[in-house]
């Protein structure tokens, strides 16, 4: 964390660095309205899927990359916490990449099919802050103007799924676990990591009608987050659900609406949370462009989304930016139909 303030002196312990911050804390330039969940963010990344969500490839090996962007404000003398940093009127511009490889087995459960995936962040958030109200760390700034920009490596998200289908519909259910990563450092604002374990189960459905040209899709999930062990933090339990409706003008290029809301609807909690009870929300809603080609006989798919945040309580408002390509490694072959059996005339 690299400040431009006065820094606490070694001899400047306990008793007085936490005078010195509730002092500041109770100043009437900051209100007493924080952001909920810890570091206002949730570990599913909303606006990532969209267009085609609930499809299922066949069996397989193949590889997504998604470049995230969101520059976002917490203004009006709003307070955050992060990493046991309490600070307010805070700002962040961040640049994460997610790579994911993904495993579509052949294994049927109930007609579909059987997948696993995993992803993995890495990245340099930078985030600053008008003032730090309480550092764990002590020989940090508390009470100056604060920025913090570190490259480090996210919590990997491992995920299983099962995909159907049935004509023009598709859907699949997804059960993805959070695994703190061990680069969290406590008293640093900037970690891609959450340190936080968490469980969620978001379901996937697609109308996709190839001769009209278009498709519609929703995804709906739940997530349930448990104790960050180097904060003592909790955060509440969170609905999000995204959606998508696109338009394919030619065979190579589409056009479509997507958006998303999330809605905390436990508090948070534990003995690690200095702000209170708060729950956060936030909807969003934007545009994407697709453009789908061949690299020799290789299909290869890119995805561009812009989504602004136009309704928030207790969160950081702003503008998120996906960049993704995805395309297949390795696809099995398709199943030969079986050859007919010959009649067998009966005497």
């Amino acid at each position: 964390m690299k400040g431009n303030g006065a820094v606490f002196g070694r001899s400047l312990r306990g008793v007085a660095a936490l005078a010195l911050a509730a002092a500041v804390y109770g100043s009437p330039l900051f209100k007493q309205e924080a952001e909920a969940a810890e570091a206002a963010t949730g570990v599913y990344l909303l606006g990532i899927r969209g267009p085609l969500a609930g499809i299922t490839p066949p069996p397989g090996f193949y590889f997504e990359n998604d470049f995230y962007h969101y520059s976002g404000a917490l203004g009006g003398g709003r307070v955050f916490q992060s990493g046991g940093v309490v600070a307010a009127n805070v700002r962040q511009d961040t640049n994460i990449n997610l790579v994911t490889p993904l495993w579509v087995t052949p294994v049927e459960i109930f007609g579909g099919n059987l997948g696993f995936s995993v992803v993995v962040p890495f990245g340099e958030p930078t985030v600053s802050a008008a003032a730090v109200l309480y550092s764990p760390r002590i020989d940090r700034l508390v009470g100056g103007r604060v920025s913090d920009s570190t490259f480090n490596v996210g919590d990997p998200f491992v995920s299983a799924f099962v995909g159907w289908h049935s004509g023009n519909f598709h859907w699949s259910l997804n059960l993805s676990g959070n695994i703190p990563s061990g680069s969290y450092q406590v008293g640093q604002l900037s970690n891609v990591s959450l340190n936080r374990p968490a469980i969620d189960l978001t379901g996937a459905l697609t109308y996709l009608d190839p001769a009209a040209g278009y498709e519609l899709s929703v995804i709906p999930g739940v997530t349930f987050n448990f104790e960050n062990p180097a904060t003592r933090y909790i955060s509440g339990n969170e609905f999000h659900v995204e959606w998508s409706a696109t338009k394919f003008l030619t065979k190579e290029f589409t056009l479509g609406f997507v958006g998303f809301h999330y809605q905390q609807f436990t508090d948070d909690g534990g003995p690690g949370n200095r702000l209170g009870p708060f729950r956060g929300r936030v909807t969003a809603l934007g545009g994407q462009l697709g453009y789908d080609f061949k690299v020799g006989q290789t299909p290869v798919t890119t995805r561009v989304k812009v989504l602004r945040d136009v309704e928030v309580q207790n969160r950081f408002a702003g503008t998120t930016l996906f960049v993704s390509v995805a395309f297949p490694l390795w696809v099995a072959h398709p199943k030969a139909a079986p050859e007919p059996r010959p009649l067998v005339a009966k005497n």
